[in-house]
């Protein structure tokens, strides 16, 4: 930083200038007079999982077309030309309280908009302690059933389930455990002709098999004992007009497969004990984390029913294989359950590193359940000491992919990242100094240089 000069002011670099920004907890757009984005800051990226090299550049209209947000601000100021306010909602969860305010040149006409965006949380959460309310406020769903991803790959699925929703076609969903079958069979629901309709869920790997076809076709009246007097009706018939999830469809037994080949063709069943013929009028979308060709030469699958299940065939990818959606996923999460715990918990850059590099064996399912433990355990950054062992087993690897090509910037960046992460351990001069075997002195003075934002945490 330069020092104070005559006037006792500092002088402000460029660069000074950005990294000030780059700071602020306010997200902050600047748009020229044709609404093409000339700047922003990073906050963007903990908003909508962008960079802001993924942005700049752009017109605000492709951004606001691919639903990153709603509802936009933009067209109010440019036809008013007069400071405007509105609250926003962005796709992975943030609420935001938006400003924009027109520059205008000699002619009146707009030259540059600066927009600037605050996000709720705070303000709700201070509320909510002054109001005494003791329940857990759960954001809104997005109506339009909008599934986080700023991948190319989960893009072009969720194109071809746009495509393929409208129609009854059997749907079959494979992945990975963890990899959102669930959330993906719920978005077609969503977009189908049967989203008025109910969406009801089974597991078939979580009931044992002697109630699945109970719970599936349901029983008549002294079906077997116990059965209720009057029966029940199963999941099918509760499920006319709408759509049936099948999860772990690779463990349902060979003996109700027939029975459920005969629903996909006809739409008709018969209850358990029963002996009249059910019409139903249901959609099956079916998941599963198995290979079913490899169950079907095992004798484990029925063939017939798995080319009925497989009309319609969709392969989710695993995490690791769409690495740019960990960044806006790792947010909504962190928006969720900042909002469930009344937290207002922020992730620091190393984290978000270590995050992006490592392999997600456990997918998405197992980057919520890690944001939820972070939030409850962390102070108020989560810092890489409070990463489990399991994921920063994979630091020193994450440092070395991460490094810049400039040798100067890979220096001062491995010096700060080794910094960092040692104070954040041991919160100590000395201990540092012992950790990094350099002297005291050197490691005041790194401490100062690159863990000022620590020190008062």
């Amino acid at each position: 930083m330069k020092t104070p000069n005559a006037t006792g002011n500092i002088e402000m670099t460029l660069e000074t200038l950005l990294n000030i920004l780059d700071h602020s907890s306010d997200e902050i757009f600047v748009l020229n007079g044709e609404k093409r984005i000339l700047y922003v800051n990073q906050a963007c990226e903990r908003h909508y999982g962008l960079k802001p090299t993924d942005v700049i550049g752009k017109y605000n209209v492709d951004l606001f077309e691919k639903g990153y947000w709603k509802p936009s601000i933009v067209p109010e100021v440019y036809k008013r030309k007069k400071p405007c306010y509105m609250k926003q909602q962005t796709y992975i969860g943030a609420e935001l309280m938006t400003s924009a305010i027109p520059l205008l040149n000699e002619e009146g006409e707009i030259e540059l908009v600066v927009i600037t965006a605050t996000e709720t949380q705070t303000y709700k959460m201070l509320k909510a302690n002054e109001a005494g309310d003791e329940s857990n406020t759960t954001q809104d769903e997005d109506e339009t059933g909008r599934i986080i991803t700023n991948s190319g790959k989960i893009n072009r699925i969720l194109t071809f389930c746009e495509k393929v929703a409208p129609t009854d076609s059997t749907i079959l969903i494979q992945g990975e455990s963890g990899t959102g079958k669930g959330v993906l069979a719920h978005f077609i629901h969503r977009i189908s002709k049967r989203k008025s309709g109910p969406f009801l869920t089974i597991n078939c790997a979580a009931i044992p098999e002697e109630l699945l076809e109970s719970e599936l076709f349901g029983y008549s009246k002294g079906a077997f004992t116990g059965a209720s007097n009057t029966g029940k009706p199963g999941l099918i018939e509760a499920a006319d007009g709408g759509t049936v999830f099948l999860d772990e469809i690779g463990e349902m037994p060979l003996s109700l497969q027939a029975k459920l080949l005969q629903v996909i063709q006809d739409k008709q069943f018969i209850p358990v004990g029963g002996s009249e013929m059910k019409k139903v009028d249901i959609r099956i979308i079916a998941a599963t984390n198995q290979d079913l060709i490899e169950m079907i030469n095992d004798k484990r699958f029925r063939e017939d029913l798995f080319y009925r299940l497989n009309v319609i065939d969709v392969h989710l990818p695993p995490l690791r294989e769409r690495k740019e959606d960990i960044i806006p996923l790792t947010y909504n999460f962190l928006n969720k359950f900042n909002e469930k715990y009344r937290e207002n918990k922020v992730i620091s850059e190393e984290c978000l590193n270590i995050l992006i590099h490592y392999s997600w064996p456990g997918n998405v399912r197992q980057l919520e359940n890690l944001i939820e433990r972070l939030v409850v355990i962390s102070d108020s950054i989560i810092q890489v000491a409070d990463l489990p062992d399991m994921i920063t087993a994979n630091v020193e690897q994450v440092t070395q992919l991460a490094l810049p090509t400039s040798l100067d910037k890979a220096i001062d960046e491995t010096k700060r990242f080794l910094i960092r992460k040692s104070y954040q351990t041991f919160k100590s001069s000395r201990k540092v100094a012992k950790d990094l075997d350099i002297s005291q002195t050197k490691a005041s003075k790194l401490i100062r240089e690159y863990c000022v934002d620590l020190m008062n945490d």
